[in-house]
């Protein structure tokens, strides 16, 4: 497997090759984001893993960019994992056409997983609800909504009466 390392912090690029690094990995390390497109058309690799902050190019703008030359024909389809920050970056990630993202601080575990599935085609997220949390969200709004109705109705039957 050929990966992309995309970051300016050397810690970063030490756990990624920690996690990943096996006889039959190869890694190409670039920590400036401009260097991207160019090493992908070069070289493409598996899967990329972008740092959120790389240089004077995030990882949300590299992606954007392989997202538009993939578009266009100029480069093929390269699998992103994205290494946030914080949670409230997850929406960027996502508007940024990522195949998955993990947030910091990185585990070995997470890492293999995540790029595991996204290497093989999938997606891996973390730091959004998942479904059934959403469906319990929803299902109490819609309580709440009818609680305040009745106590809505009763009120405006008190008034009325009086």
């Amino acid at each position: 497997m050929h990966i992309l390392i995309a970051t300016d912090a050397q810690w970063v690029v030490n756990e990624v090759k920690a996690a990943l690094d096996s006889p039959s990995t190869t890694f190409a390390v670039l920590s400036n984001g401009r260097e991207v497109a160019p090493a992908v058309a070069a070289n493409t690799p598996d899967i990329a893993i972008l740092d959120m902050q790389v240089g004077s190019m995030g990882g949300m703008a590299i992606t954007m960019d392989l997202r538009l030359d993939q578009s266009s024909g100029a480069l093929p389809k390269v699998p992103v994992l994205m290494l946030l920050d914080r949670v409230a970056d997850v929406h960027m990630a996502r508007r940024s056409g990522a195949d998955g993202w993990t947030i910091k601080p990185l585990d070995s575990l997470r890492l293999r997983k995540a790029v595991t599935a996204i290497a093989g085609g999938g997606c891996y997220a973390e730091g959004i609800p998942t479904p059934d949390l959403e469906e319990e969200i929803a299902e109490e709004a819609v309580a709440e909504d009818a609680t305040v109705t009745e106590e809505v109705t009763a009120d405006t039957a008190d008034t009325v009466a009086q």
